[in-house]
């Protein structure tokens, strides 16, 4: 598997292996002890996924402490422009935001440490996101900021959002927990 750190600290594009051949494909998505390799955290309790058509944006989620997780995320069908923002208060990369393309395809994947909000738009359907974490579901630490209010130019025209993703607090606005 190859790791490629992003501009924000500790966020890695993974490219693992894809072994193709007239059956299909077989791609490994994780392996603890390579991950723990790299200083990352391999300690999953929880997976879920979501399934997205075309123009939906979720985010930009996260769990704040003690409930906070790293995120190992990949799309397993379709496509979507990936975007992090760094939440984390002391490291000059707060506030700063990296997109990315995930797809069935590349077989790519993110790894997101705590501190770092998450989101993404479909654009090729059906976009099924894999989300493996850290911590399990804490609702009452369950968070996240405004899509459109860090500055990124999310590429869609009229995007589909929830109403619990419009209700979230500007970035600006904000005060996070996240500390380097």
């Amino acid at each position: 598997m190859l790791f490629t750190e992003l501009s924000l600290p500790g966020c890695y594009l993974l490219e693992p292996r894809v072994f193709q051949d007239a059956r299909g494909r077989f791609v490994k998505t994780f392996m603890r002890s390579v991950l723990e390799a790299k200083g990352l955290r391999g300690d999953f309790c929880e997976q879920y996924y979501s399934t997205s058509a075309p123009g939906v944006i979720r985010g930009m989620h996260f769990q704040t402490p003690p409930h906070d997780h790293a995120k190992l995320v990949y799309c397993a069908s379709g496509a979507v422009t990936d975007v992090l923002l760094d939440l984390r208060k002391g490291l000059e990369s707060y506030g700063g935001h990296v997109s990315l393309s995930l797809s069935a395809e590349s077989g790519h994947m993110v790894y997101i440490p705590s501190g770092v909000a998450h989101g993404f738009v479909a654009t090729q359907a059906p976009a099924l996101l894999v989300y493996n974490v850290t911590s399990e579901h804490a609702p009452n630490h369950d968070a996240g900021v405004r899509w459109d209010s860090f500055g990124f130019a999310w590429p869609v025209g009229e995007p589909v959002i929830s109403d619990r993703d419009r209700a979230f607090q500007a970035f600006a606005d904000y005060l996070s927990p996240f500390h380097s």
